[in-house]
């Protein structure tokens, strides 16, 4: 059965109201999967795709560059968003995405929103209600409109609450407050737009795991987050494979080619051109005697390169 194609407002009438059985702010699960019907996987109950442990395993070491080429072949051109500040330049952040839009608040539209919350079980102001809704691995994105001045969305507080349902990280279009009891919570990270004192205010969460902009980039909630220090790339769910095995086998290709260089065997020319099978071959033998530098199975490897066209 094919689901209809939803207007804006009849998401916002379901989002806002319309859905008496939905969760506070979220889109109906039907909604989520239909946006991402490529996914032909395994899911949340929420309706997000479950891309593997695995995967985000492996994603986490291989570089945005190749994970952006990737994704600009096959026509996904607005994934990157860079310009952050982060608490920790060494700590990565990969994980699957539980999205959160906010906006400025208006008196009725709050008041709303804050009622239907109460009245299904949500504590405290809404800003901690996607923050109640995380589990293992996941990755707070929010759209809080880019706002710095009162658009604290988190301080150190919530932040731990985060790490210890989560053990990751988020990602803020907008500030976050306690920059120095942040830093101190190991294994711990934030992209933000910057740091501030002030306390949020005059802001309210209107969706849930609906489809966010951070920046030039669209989020679907389940995307691959993986953040860097050059910055934020958002994978689609479907694409997560194909992605990391590229990237990963574009890394393999780089460690040979750097080897090959340093022995002088090889020019650069011919390392940077259409590889001839005498290449080739001197690179499958070093895979051989190069195991340990293989990050996939050798099976998965060796049916990768017989669709690759080098």
């Amino acid at each position: 059965m094919k689901l209809p194609i939803l207007s804006l407002t009849t998401i916002l009438t379901l989002t806002f109201g319309g859905l008496q059985t939905a969760e506070a702010q979220t889109i109906p699960k039907e909604e989520l999967i239909f946006l991402t019907s490529e996914w032909k996987g395994e899911r949340f109950p929420d309706g997000r795709p479950k891309i593997s442990d695995e995967l985000v395993r492996r994603a986490r070491e291989i570089n945005i560059e190749e994970a952006w080429v990737v994704l600009k072949n096959e026509g996904y051109n607005c994934q990157f968003e860079g310009n952050w500040k982060i608490v920790h330049d060494d700590v990565v952040i990969a994980g699957r995405a539980l999205t959160a839009q906010f906006m400025p608040s208006r008196p009725d539209i709050e008041k709303n929103i804050k009622d239907r919350g109460a009245k299904q079980g949500r504590i405290g102001n809404t800003n901690s209600w996607p923050i109640d809704m995380l589990g293992k691995g996941d990755v707070y994105v929010a759209d809080g409109m880019g706002k710095i001045v009162e658009g604290t969305l988190i301080g150190d507080n919530l932040a731990n609450s985060i790490y210890a349902k989560t053990g990751n990280g988020v990602v803020f279009d907008a500030g976050v407050r306690d920059l120095d009891g942040l830093s101190k919570i190991p294994g711990f990270n934030a992209f933000v737009r910057d740091f501030d004192p002030s306390y949020l205010k005059d802001a309210v969460v209107t969706g849930i795991n609906t489809p966010i902009r951070i920046g030039r980039a669209v989020v679907l909630p389940g995307d691959l987050v993986l953040a860097k220090k050059e910055g934020v790339i958002f994978v689609p769910a479907h694409m997560v494979e194909k992605v990391v095995q590229t990237a990963e086998f574009i890394a393999l290709r780089d460690k040979f080619g750097i080897q090959m260089l340093k022995e002088g065997k090889y020019t650069p020319g011919q390392i940077d051109s259409q590889w001839t099978d005498a290449l080739k071959n001197d690179f499958l033998k070093w895979l051989d005697k190069n195991p340990n530098e293989i990050p996939m199975k050798r099976s998965e490897l060796d049916e990768y390169m017989k669709k690759r066209t080098w």
